[in-house]
């Protein structure tokens, strides 16, 4: 497959003027405040639940997210451990969802708490999902998530997403068999998306794992892009031919962009250069204007998929250089 974007040399010196709105961050710390609704939830549960697997501890897990409205998980640990725990928290790509209780058993057999957040409304593709989400938005939205909600920053999808997210690193955060200050929060595509995107919401993460970003660099991705999912933004547009001014300026709220550029704990970056659907070029906007310490692995000549395996190892060294720097909290 040849190269679809810019070369890697420029790349990363890329720095494209990305405009932000001026009340991004009221935006955020509003919604972060906003009380929750009728019936919400209150605290998360964590019910243990029987997989057969003697060294994991799985438990299924209801925390309250966006609204208030529960979102699922599993959080796997390894059974035995005493002490606090690091914890790895991940979010998923587009379509999943969060599977079934004895898959993605990488991190436990580290040693680490891991959670895995189901993402709302999503679990069609790879690994199924369990968490409905109740607000599917106006009609006339192109099939998929992207135009979910679009007219407003207010009623997009990805408020809810996003918001779910946050709760989800909080509710880590109180849990008693995690240490609160070693924390990373790590996914792959829309996954690493919403790991920038927690990476500029949550303060004192212990660190950030973004492989192969979406949800970065809307404007140039709707446009170069010829695979879903940024087409599903063009095809909008396609027939809201008046819409384009107010979709970028939605969309510019959730940019990983933006949000990296508020994060300040170090991060492993991972962008693979033949990526036809995450696009190097929007990948690196996001890097190039991360705010704390970082560090990125190129795979020059793979697509989406990334670094996988070679990554995850690459990880898990990176983790345990990391927590081995700090004192438990």
């Amino acid at each position: 497959m040849p190269s679809v974007d810019l070369p890697l040399e420029q790349c990363v010196t890329y720095r494209p003027d990305l405009p932000e709105p001026e009340d991004f961050d009221a935006f955020w710390s509003g919604t972060l405040a906003a009380p929750p609704g009728e019936g919400a939830c209150v605290r998360p549960v964590f019910t243990e639940t029987e997989t057969g697997l003697p060294q994991v501890r799985v438990y299924d897990v209801s925390v309250p997210g966006h609204a208030g409205r529960p979102v699922r998980g599993w959080l796997r640990m390894p059974a035995g451990t005493d002490g606090p725990l690091g914890c790895v928290v991940e979010f998923l790509g587009y379509g999943r969802g969060r599977g079934l209780a004895h898959e993605n058993l990488l991190w436990a057999c580290a040693g680490y708490a891991h959670l895995v957040m189901d993402t709302r409304g999503q679990g069609w593709s790879a690994a199924v999902g369990a968490t409905a989400d109740t607000d599917a938005g106006g009609a006339g939205t192109t099939p998929g998530f992207l135009t979910r909600g679009i007219e407003s920053p207010e009623t997009y999808y990805y408020r809810r997403i996003v918001t779910d997210a946050v709760r989800c690193v909080e509710a880590m955060r109180e849990h008693p068999a995690v240490d609160p200050a070693r924390i990373v929060v790590t996914g792959v595509s829309q996954g690493g998306g919403l790991a920038l995107a927690v990476s500029g919401l949550v303060p004192s993460l212990a660190g950030v794992m973004p492989d192969v970003p979406f949800l970065c660099n809307f404007p140039r991705a709707a446009r170069i892009t010829s695979l879903p999912p940024y087409t599903e933004i063009a095809s909008y547009l396609r027939l809201h031919r008046d819409r384009t001014a107010s979709v970028f300026r939605t969309l510019s709220y959730f940019d990983g962009a933006h949000h990296a550029a508020r994060a300040t704990a170090p991060a492993l970056f991972s962008i693979a250069m033949m990526d036809e659907i995450c696009p190097p070029s929007t990948c690196f906007t996001a890097y190039n204007r991360y705010g704390g310490p970082k560090q990125v692995e190129v795979y020059e000549f793979n697509g989406h998929e990334g670094g996988t395996t070679h990554h995850q190892r690459r990880q898990l060294t990176w983790v345990r250089e990391l927590f081995a720097t700090m004192t438990p909290g």
